[in-house]
C-alpha cells in the first residue's frame, strides 16, 4: 500500500493521485510537458506543495470539463502567467503615480481621498437648430 503523508506541506505522488482520482503517469505526463513543476527531495521523489495543487486543480478544470487538450492548457497557462505578470507591473505603475502626485501634492498622506478626481471638461449646450 502506498505511504500517504505530508511532507514538509508537501505530498507525494501517490497522494496526490488518489487525492485527485488520477493515475500517476498523469501527473509524470503533466510535468513532461512542463505544466507542473513539483519539488524533488535528495532520492529524487516529487513532493507537490499546495500552490501545486492549485495549478492541478486548474489543469483538471480545463482537460476534464471544458476539453481542453495539453497544448490548449500549456497556453492558457503561459497567458494567465502573462496576465499575472502585467498586473503586477499595472499596479506598480499605479503605486508610483499615485506616490507621485502625492509628492508633487506637496507630501500629503498617501490613501484614496488624498488623489485628486480628473473632471470632465463642461459639454457645450446643443446647438438650437433654426426652421
Amino acid at each position: 500500500m502506498p505511504t500517504k503523508r505530508k511532507i514538509k506541506g508537501a505530498y507525494m505522488i501517490s497522494t496526490v493521485a488518489e487525492m485527485y482520482e488520477i493515475h500517476p503517469q498523469t501527473l509524470r505526463l503533466y510535468e513532461r510537458e512542463g505544466l507542473l513543476k513539483p519539488s524533488r527531495t535528495e532520492g529524487n521523489t516529487r513532493l507537490y506543495t499546495d500552490e501545486d495543487l492549485e495549478r492541478l486543480d486548474f489543469i483538471l478544470n480545463l482537460a476534464r470539463d471544458l476539453g481542453v487538450n495539453i497544448s490548449g492548457i500549456a497556453i492558457i497557462l503561459q497567458m494567465r502567467e502573462r496576465m499575472e505578470e502585467m498586473n503586477r507591473q499595472m499596479q506598480g505603475f499605479v503605486d508610483y503615480v499615485r506616490n507621485e502626485m502625492l509628492a508633487r501634492m506637496g507630501g500629503e498622506s498617501a490613501g484614496p481621498a488624498a488623489i485628486v478626481p480628473l473632471r470632465r471638461p463642461a459639454a457645450a449646450p446643443p446647438a438650437r437648430s433654426r426652421r
